[in-house]
């Protein structure tokens, strides 16, 4: 594995095996302590019955580590993962197909598995259930239903928006964890862990300032030391330093608090263009011409978290922490820059 491999030996070609600093064991994936601790004993209780261990969700923000915890149970579990998504499984033959040629013991992961058709959806349900296929055959009165039984396997799915997830669906999951946002602690443990796999060398500090810009969340903090190290290469070719991590995360507009440019966008549209709230998602985005998607989950969540925003019946609102974070005076519904 790439991870073993002594840094000094790696050439251009294998670096490409660094772009991916996913975890591959336990031992390497840091916090979600009760998840962890939950999985370990449905794995471990499942290989004593040698069984496949239950259907799996795992469900929460992205960027978690969601599908690293899919391959790390397949790995545990000693079992071959088959990889789609719910958007590629168009049609019912399209699970079907996949699911008629998996073996006892496989791993069925989908991705983002609120968006699965509701007619594979419901070609899933006897399938999580009872590990059989029902089929129809022909149409009008001659149709006829044949039933295939499949192997005992496992499907793990994964989704930013369980809500959008039906109650027979959902039900069919017998092991279910949320992932929360990472404490400091477990970020800092990421990255120094990520580093050495990258071959670089970090002080205390500069770790501290990417873990408190990290947004609570492995993909972003893991991004951030990317991008530190590519200044550093280019300005030094030292260790990374506080002075040098500040002068990266200057240059990429991350502030303290681990706001980026889009964030402040939208906090700003809430302020300057729409007096402070309630204004709705869809008419923010549409005035910083952004997705109102990508707004919902990868920006709101943070902002939610930090108390910048509050989500009302009528829309969002800034706070006055937000207000005092942009340097702009709160004064209920009149605003004014601070000069």
């Amino acid at each position: 594995m790439s991870d073993k491999k002594n840094v000094e030996q790696i050439n251009p070609e294998e670096e490409v095996l660094f772009t991916s600093l996913r975890a591959g064991s336990w031992s390497e994936f840091y916090g979600q302590d009760a998840v962890k601790t939950s999985l370990q004993i449905a794995i471990s209780a499942a290989r004593k019955r040698e069984e496949a261990i239950e259907h799996v969700l795992l469900y929460g923000p992205p960027g978690l580590g969601k599908t690293t915890l899919a391959h790390i149970i397949a790995k545990e579990m000693q079992a071959t993962i088959r990889i789609t998504s719910g958007p590629a499984l168009a049609r019912s033959g399209d699970l079907a197909s996949i699911l008629t040629n998996l073996e006892k013991g496989d791993i069925l992961f989908i991705d983002e598995i609120h968006r699965l058709h509701k007619t594979v959806e419901e070609t899933m349900y006897s399938a999580m259930e009872d590990y059989a296929l029902d089929i129809v055959l022909g149409k009008g009165p001659s149709a006829r239903t044949m039933r295939i039984d499949l192997p005992q396997f496992t499907i793990i799915g994964t989704t930013t928006r369980v809500g959008m997830l039906s109650s027979p669906l959902r039900d069919r999951f017998g092991v279910i964890h949320r992932l929360n946002f990472y404490q400091p602690e477990a970020l800092h443990a990421v990255i120094i862990n990520a580093a050495k796999k990258l071959g670089v060398t970090i002080d205390e500090k500069s770790i501290v300032s990417i873990a408190r810009r990290g947004r609570g969340t492995p993909r972003i903090a893991l991004k951030l030391l990317k991008r530190v190290r590519d200044y550093v290469q280019v300005k030094s070719d030292g260790e990374i330093t506080e002075k040098l991590t500040e002068a990266a995360l200057k240059m990429l507009d991350i502030d303290h608090l681990g706001l980026d440019p889009l964030d402040g966008k939208f906090l700003r549209a809430i302020i300057e263009k729409h007096q402070g709230g309630p204004v709705g998602i869809g008419t923010i985005a549409a005035t910083i011409s952004e997705d109102e998607g990508t707004l919902e989950d990868l920006v709101e969540p943070y902002l939610l978290q930090l108390g910048f925003i509050k989500r009302t019946p009528r829309g969002r609102v800034a706070t006055a922490a937000a207000y005092g974070h942009l340097g702009i005076i709160y004064r209920g519904e009149t605003q004014e820059k601070l000069l």
